[in-house]
């Protein structure tokens, strides 16, 4: 066995632990930890694939920006676990049922595949480039604009969920920076002047400040 396949196989290994460790804990903060690892372990198999594109993007883009949202989002919000596994027991068998049929039909395919795929030479490696290289030279040359029509749907989508979220909702409590900027300087203070007399033995402390107001 050479080393990269003892790599490959050793991170596969990784991946698969940690991908049945985010559905089996029961702490969603451990679930998203173990996502991360699953995000990195599958980051180095793309490595030993050179890849290099792939790992890297993976890693900024789920590891670094998503992931953390992910977990933002998890620590910010009390989420009551105790609702969200009611059913899991019953709901088992049919999603293990479910996940047996579609990773027969994923290895059938794949070996469908690999016996009618003609074994061909890596283009980056017969251009004489890295991945990386390799794919910025295509993207932008030959699929420039299916590029640019993606990142335009993506633009729509996100002006799109913006008035989405901003939708008026009642019974939320929601802050009004107008109404807090003009705000009258004068309700915010209230100024109490008490006179700087001894209190008389023996009056009770709401008495004190009684007669201590002022008008």
């Amino acid at each position: 066995m050479s080393v990269q396949l003892f790599f490959f196989y050793t991170f596969a290994v990784i991946t698969l632990g940690a991908a049945a460790a985010v559905v089996s804990v029961r702490n969603p903060v451990h679930a998203a930890l173990f996502l991360v690892l699953t995000f990195f372990s599958t980051a180095c198999t793309w490595l030993l694939a050179d890849a290099e594109f792939l790992a890297v993007a993976l890693v900024l883009v789920y590891v670094g920006a998503v992931m953390v949202l992910f977990l933002f989002v998890v620590m910010m919000l009390d989420i009551d676990i105790a609702p969200l596994r009611e059913g899991f027991v019953r709901a088992l068998p049919v999603g293990l049922i479910v996940a047996v049929i579609m990773l027969v039909e994923m290895l059938s395919l794949i070996g469908v595949r690999s016996m009618e795929a003609v074994q061909s030479v890596d283009p980056a490696l017969a251009a004489g480039m890295s991945n990386t290289e390799w794919l910025a030279m295509t993207l932008f040359s030959r699929f420039l604009l299916p590029f640019e029509v993606a990142a335009l749907i993506l633009t729509v989508a996100i002006i799109a969920a913006i008035p989405l979220a901003l939708r008026p909702r009642l019974g939320v409590k929601s802050q009004s920076v107008p109404r807090q900027v003009n705000v009258d300087p004068r309700q915010r203070l209230r100024i109490v002047k008490m006179r700087s007399e001894a209190p008389v033995r023996g009056q009770s402390t709401e008495a004190k400040l009684g007669e201590g107001l002022e008008p």
